[in-house]
Formats: C-alpha cells, structure tokens, sequence
C-alpha cells in the first residue's frame, strides 16, 4: 500500500473514532474491511480515489468467489460504503461510487433462542463446587435477564451495577449509554458471586471488573463463548448457541410477554428499529407452530 494510501486509511480510523465514536471490535472490523478492498485495488492497479462502481461490483463478485459467505460480504461491503463515504466527505472524491452498490441477499434467517426452561438447565448444569461454579451462574442469568452484549458482560464494572435501583448502567456500541433493569433473581446470583470474588488476588487495574477468572483478571469473550458452548452440552441442548443466544431469548421472552418493541429496542440498545423487528419473526414462527399443532382443523 502506497505511503498515500496509508495517510487515507490513517485518516479514515481517526474520523471513525473521533467523529463516528467508533471503537474497540467495530474498529478493527472497519480497518479491516477497508483493508481487504486496498488488497484487491492493488492487484488491479486501482486508486480508491478515482475507482468507479464497475470496479467495486468486481471486488464484490471477488468475495464471492472466495467463499465469503453472504452475510459475511454484506458486512465487508457495509464497511467500504462507509470508507467511500468517508472520501466524499473529507474531498478525496466529488462522489460515492457504492450509492448503487448492492449487497448479496441473506434469506431470513431467524437466531436461535432458548426457552426459559432451557436456560434453567443450563444453570443447572454448572457444578457450583467448582471454585468459579456461582460465577457462571451469574453470568448466564444477567446475559439472560439483561439481555447484554458479550462485550458489554465483560465490560461491565461494579460501580455500574445500582442494586437498590434495580439496574445496570451499560455502555454499548460507540460507547452509547443506556440503563437496563437487572431482575431479583440476577441480583441475587452476583451477590452470591461477590462472596467468592472476595476471596480472590485481583490483579492492580482489574479490580473494578465485575467478572474475573481464577488469575484476578477480567475475562475475555472468548472464554465466555467456550463455557456457554460447555454447559449447552452438559445441559443436553442440541441446538447451536453462543452467549448471543441469551440476547435473542432475553429478547423473545420479551415481546412473548408482551413487551413494547419500542421498549425491547431501548433495552437492547439497538440504534433502528428494524434491527429489533428480527424478534417479531421468531414470534410469529413461534405462532405459526402454535396453530399447526393445536387449532382442532389441523389435529387429526
């Protein structure tokens, strides 16, 4: 990449972080979305600057034949329309050649979610024993009761839970704030898991994380991702999960229950709308299979 190309992307990162509040994971997907497409213009002797949308559909159909899946090509191309934004927006370009770019189509595929009942026997399914078994527990019921992001869990610091209060104060993507409600049963967990974090040698600068591993330190996505893949499977579920599992069931319970969708998007912090309107068709498949099996024209 030409010293030029470099100063852009430079400049790009800091107007994503500065001026969009852009960080962390979301940055680094940005940086490398851009980086990809960089890839490709250099082997076709390409300047971002001046390339044009013929050439953008080829680095697309590009990501196709490389096996990149559609829902991985539409967040690749998602991330270059915000760089050519970017472009236009600070004069390297008079255009935007991705205004007619479009992206593959992804079907309707619907998240799993777990029932209550379900993530009762994950629960279950921990050995409280164990020297960090209470800590589990309390981190699949707040990722259930609370509906958080994995990032936001472990991110999550004492001084933000208001126990009396009854809620959690998050900072999501783009370091956004929002307050969620904590219910009596999450509370209860982690006060149980405050007497055993007690007990631990917290390393210097992690003493304000609420969830730590045996070492002191605070716990990483990944380590959460492996114990909620573990317990699935002493709990016997078949189905596919991750702890983004728990934010689609927290999520569904709600609207089931009969939860404003508005008030759903608040809670999730979900920017649109129609990132939220995903739930209304888990609940109207859920309906559908409600109907084929008990309305008495379909029992035989």
């Amino acid at each position: 990449m030409t010293t030029q190309r470099t100063d852009i992307l430079k400049h790009y990162l800091r107007y994503l972080k500065l001026e969009r509040n852009v960080t962390g994971n979301t940055l680094d997907a940005y940086e490398r979305d851009v980086l990809k497409l960089m890839q490709f213009l250099d082997a076709e002797g390409l300047d971002p600057c001046y390339v044009g949308l013929p050439e953008l559909q080829q680095f697309a159909a590009s990501l196709h034949d490389l096996g990149v899946g559609a829902r991985s090509q539409c967040r690749i191309l998602s991330g270059v329309r915000s760089f050519f934004r970017f472009l236009e927006l600070d004069g390297y370009r008079d255009d935007d050649p991705t205004e007619l770019l479009e992206s593959p189509q992804t079907g309707d595929h619907l998240p799993e979610v777990l029932t209550t009942e379900e993530v009762d026997r994950l629960e279950e399914a921990i050995d409280l024993s164990e020297p960090l078994g209470q800590r589990n527990r309390a981190i699949v019921e707040v990722l259930f009761s609370c509906g958080l992001r994995v990032s936001e869990l472990v991110g999550l610091r004492l001084e933000n839970i208001y126990a009396d209060e009854r809620f959690l104060r998050i900072y999501g993507k783009g370091r956004k704030e929002r307050l969620v409600p904590i219910s009596e049963r999450a509370l209860h967990e982690l006060s149980l898991w405050f007497i055993d974090r007690n007990g631990l040698k917290i390393k210097p600068g992690e003493e304000s994380y609420v969830f730590l591993n045996r070492l002191g330190a605070h716990l990483t996505r990944t380590m959460i991702l492996i114990m909620i893949k573990r317990l699935a499977q002493e709990a016997g579920i078949q189905k596919t999960i991750s702890p983004h599992t728990l934010r689609h069931s927290f999520a569904t319970a709600l609207l089931e229950g009969g939860a404003d969708l508005r008030a759903i998007q608040a809670m999730l912090g979900h920017e649109s709308i129609g990132t939220t309107e995903i739930y209304t068709h888990i609940d109207m498949t859920k309906l559908r299979q409600e109907i084929l099996e008990h309305h008495p024209r379909n029992k035989r």
